[in-house]
């Protein structure tokens, strides 16, 4: 006999007996309320008698249906349940097999495309509140700069006077939009050209014999999210000055000359310029991605950029 069919008919038993209990309490209660206290015990002493025999017998013949009982039949019972458990599993399985071959081949492009789409979306309006928040700090920080600068001239005033000078006298009346002297740079005279005078402007300030900025020492842009900037420092050796031009580009199409035809040192700086921020360069011998491959999606250094493959 097994382990479980004797656990099965201790159970039993133990069911058994206790059926027998209560009814013998019962029985003994009835007739405790109609007998003599002298018959009590004994009415007591006979219904335990009784029962302890019913229970015998019921606990005899368990144990004759268990011992006549064939073994496997429990294990049959479980083999039927996983049987029917694997019949079940097989036809789900069956079932979402023919519909996905059923299902058109674009489905799972498509839901990647609104996944994509749908980060994207989400970049976009994480870029949008940065931005808002960033012209919200440059205003701030412009009015304070403007509230902290000092009231004395600038050493170098007198030099950007010249310079200005002269520009508007060779170049043209409103050659330059804006001129300054930069209180953050060591005061640096900034002039702020016109797209249209751009590289006039920097052709004389390359070859006049008075200012003679024969060295271009940097050449970088900016994306300002409203526009483009381009920054160029210069240096004359002759006037022992260096000054910076500068030039606002539309962000949507920034396209300025090059200047490499004046300073070969602008090539590199040119390309590295195209190559971040998508400013094109006309006029340059060779403009190319210098740090990205030429099949490279977007402009890294844009505010608004987001990776070709937002998977990764």
């Amino acid at each position: 006999m097994s382990e479980k069919e004797d656990l099965a008919k201790q159970k039993a038993e133990a069911a058994a007996r206790a059926k027998a209990v209560a009814l013998a309490r019962k029985q003994a209660k009835t007739e405790a309320a109609e007998k003599p206290e002298g018959d009590m015990d004994i009415a007591k002493q006979k219904a335990a008698a009784a029962a302890k025999a019913k229970a015998a017998a019921l606990a005899k013949k368990q144990a004759k249906e268990a011992a006549e009982k064939p073994e496997g039949d429990m294990d049959i019972a479980k083999q039927k349940a996983a049987a029917a458990a694997k019949a079940k599993a097989a036809a789900l399985a069956k079932k979402q097999a023919k519909e996905a071959a059923e299902k058109p081949e674009g489905d799972m492009d498509i839901a990647k495309q609104k996944a994509a789409a749908a980060a994207k979306a989400k970049a976009a309006a994480a870029a949008k509140a940065k931005a808002a928040a960033a012209a919200k700090n440059r205003t701030a920080a412009q009015e304070s700069e403007e509230a902290d600068t000092p009231s004395e001239i600038s050493p170098n005033q007198s030099k950007l006077d010249q310079i200005v000078s002269a520009i508007e006298s060779h170049v043209g009346q409103g050659a330059l939009l804006e001129n300054y002297i930069n209180r953050l740079s060591k005061d640096v005279p900034t002039l702020v050209a016109n797209p249209d005078t751009y590289f006039s402007i920097a052709k004389f300030l390359r070859y006049d014999e008075q200012l003679d900025f024969s060295y271009l020492s940097e050449l970088h842009g900016t994306d300002f999210e409203s526009h483009m900037e381009i920054y160029v420092h210069l240096h004359s050796f002759k006037m022992n000055l260096s000054v910076a031009l500068k030039v606002k580009l539309d962000r949507d199409t920034p396209v300025i000359p090059s200047l490499v035809p004046l300073w070969s040192g602008a090539n590199w700086p040119e390309c590295e310029a195209y190559d971040l921020l998508g400013i094109n360069f006309y006029e340059h011998p060779d403009l190319k991605r210098i740090l990205l491959g030429e099949d490279w999606k977007g402009y890294p250094l844009r505010k608004d950029y987001e990776p070709y493959d937002v998977e990764v």
